[in-house]
């Protein structure tokens, strides 16, 4: 390989490559729970947005959209915890968030299906579905949910497959790494659910040792002042 032909390369996928070094930062300080990861992940939305755009990937362009509104409701919503909590603290997602998130999943690949027919692009109801389960993952990451690595890393890996089909290889290999850093950012979560619900479990054991504290205090005091009345009884008969 010639370095004219690595210039080539630069010249024509330099967008591409801005893009995959931008997101794979950004995910990665996401899956450190750092507040700084959300200014580098609004820069990989905007590369990005270029990219898919020049490929005809209408749908994943689409999705850049939205990934910018979230990006900055996740950066202002991790910001006011870090303000209250002092640290990006992990939140569950019950079951009903779990059916809710799938189905306007299944919602959104089919519309957005459909418009991505009418107006050509390629891949329309694969690309669809992929964008709109991307939308639920981005919003379960934005409100801190465990589950979103988890749909991240079943949609990373068909995107794969899509992107080898478009001939985005740069692309390809940045969401192969985009697995792996998905897995790292569950266990990173993982591990900090857990130390977050024994921090809660102490606190819910101190206030509940406070509280019987302040029962036997209380009850303590009650005797004595029964037998203060006791006592001044005594002497008043005697």
């Amino acid at each position: 390989m010639t370095w004219s032909v690595i210039t080539n390369y630069l010249a024509e996928h330099w967008l591409e490559l801005a893009g995959t070094v931008a997101t794979v930062l950004g995910i990665w300080l996401t899956t450190r729970r750092l507040l700084i990861c959300w200014p580098v992940v609004l820069a990989a939305d905007f590369l990005y947005l270029a990219v898919f755009y020049r490929a005809r990937l209408f749908s994943d362009a689409l999705l850049q959209v939205f990934f910018v509104a979230f990006t900055l409701y996740g950066w202002w919503h991790w910001w006011r915890g870090v303000q209250a909590d002092g640290e990006v603290r992990v939140v569950p997602l019950p079951l009903r968030g779990w059916l809710a998130g799938l189905a306007a999943g299944a919602v959104g690949a089919v519309l957005l299906g459909w418009l991505m027919v009418r107006i050509g692009a390629a891949l329309p109801h694969l690309d669809a579905a992929l964008t709109s389960y991307s939308l639920v993952a981005s919003w379960w990451g934005a409100r801190k949910h465990i589950a979103n690595w988890w749909l991240w890393i079943a949609v990373d890996l068909i995107y794969i497959g899509e992107y080898l089909y478009k001939d985005l290889r740069v692309t390809a290999a940045l969401y192969a790494g985009l697995v792996v850093l998905a897995v790292l950012g569950l266990r990173e979560m993982a591990a900090c659910a857990g130390r977050s619900l024994n921090r809660c479990l102490h606190h819910i054991m101190q206030r509940l040792a406070v509280h019987i504290a302040a029962q036997l205090a209380g009850r303590g005091t009650q005797r004595a002042r029964r037998k203060l009345r006791a006592r001044s009884g005594n002497v008043r008969r005697d």
